[in-house]
């Protein structure tokens, strides 16, 4: 058998070879790999049966380059058809995704929820309204007279020092403090009206120089007061567990205990049974069964004669809590930085 002979029969079998790798091409990259083999300028197999014809006769050089050249037509010709299939099926499958169908449900759009500080500060406005009290709200950048000197603070009272407060640096003023609780809105309330009666709760945002897994150095807190002839102790003590059971739930029970204040004489903190285990004792409130919740008491005759209200016809009571802590009770958020932190993921959890 000549040299002309085999390569002739090479190249019909290359041609059976590739129309059965060509039928089982389905995607491109297969079909990035067929041409690649067939007609790659580098190592192509056409390419190399174009350079066997130095092997063979002059007389037989003609027939073969016509040879390889039908072939060269007919993987170039069957390789643009399976490009043409491919693109095709590509383009469908694109389509497809692409697609809407009408008869799907919409898409609902992400709702927004309230932060758990303003849910829970909203609750509590909206119990004291019902309850025939006002809101009120003040500056948060104050002056020691309304922030400590009307409110019966001594002046060498821990909390006028520059580890506790906040100070105001301003040309000509060594006065202004960032305000430490919502007491000074009770202060300015009483200087604006005539006289009593007077019923108002004072929310908003108070600063101290505390940060730590209960406290933040800003925080959020609501006081309230009343102002009137003949009100008691237990005036206080009836608003108070009317106003917990509102927040808490109608099981919840409340307790007095003795404390100091200087706005307040008699005061006290007020403890509430545990939310976590009703009162049997659990980790959250270290086994006691209650938690503190806020604080209180009779507003001092000083503080009155302070603001131009008559003692020996007016009496008060006081109080104030920290929004956060009670946020923090309800939806069982253990560190209060997590309020602050700006994660979509807690509003989601809250808003259920």
């Amino acid at each position: 058998m000549t040299a002309s002979t085999d390569a002739h029969a090479d190249l019909a079998r290359l041609g059976e070879e590739f129309e059965a790798a060509a039928d089982g091409v389905a995607t491109r990259d297969a079909w990035d790999a067929l041409r690649v083999d067939w007609v790659g300028r580098k190592q192509g197999r056409l390419r190399d049966l174009m350079q066997r014809m130095k092997d063979l006769d002059g007389a037989d050089r003609p027939a073969y380059g016509q040879a390889v050249n039908r072939l060269k037509k007919s993987v170039e010709a069957r390789l643009e058809a399976l490009d043409a299939t491919l693109t095709a099926a590509e383009k469908a499958a694109t389509d497809a995704a692409a697609a809407i169908d009408v008869t799907l449900p919409g898409r609902r759009p992400r709702l927004g929820s309230l932060h758990p500080v303003t849910r829970t500060a909203r609750d509590i406005e909206q119990i004291f309204t019902e309850l025939g009290y006002s809101v009120a709200e003040g500056p948060e950048i104050e002056d020691d007279f309304h922030n400590f000197e009307a409110l019966n603070f001594p002046h060498d009272h821990p909390a006028r020092d520059t580890q506790d407060t906040f100070f105001v640096d301003l040309p000509g003023r060594s006065d202004l403090v960032l305000r430490t609780h919502t007491s000074p809105v009770q202060i300015r309330t009483m200087l604006a009206r005539a006289e009593p009666p007077i019923r108002v709760i004072c929310p908003g945002r108070v600063y101290r120089n505390d940060n730590d897994l209960r406290h933040s150095p800003m925080f959020h807190q609501v006081e309230g007061l009343a102002i009137d002839e003949g009100l008691s102790l237990g005036d206080l003590k009836g608003t108070l567990d009317a106003f917990l059971k509102r927040l808490f739930g109608a099981e919840t029970e409340i307790r007095l205990r003795p404390s100091f204040f200087p706005f307040t004489e008699p005061s006290a903190e007020v403890d509430i049974t545990c939310a976590a285990c009703r009162g049997s004792g659990c980790q959250t409130c270290s086994h006691t069964g209650w938690m503190e919740i806020l604080g209180c008491g009779m507003v001092d005759p000083r503080v009155l004669r302070a603001c131009d209200i008559d003692p020996d016809r007016y009496s008060g009571y006081a109080f104030g809590l920290g929004i956060d802590r009670v946020a923090m009770n309800r939806y069982g958020i253990p560190n209060i930085r997590t309020l602050f932190d700006n994660d979509e993921r807690l509003l989601r959890q809250v808003r259920g």
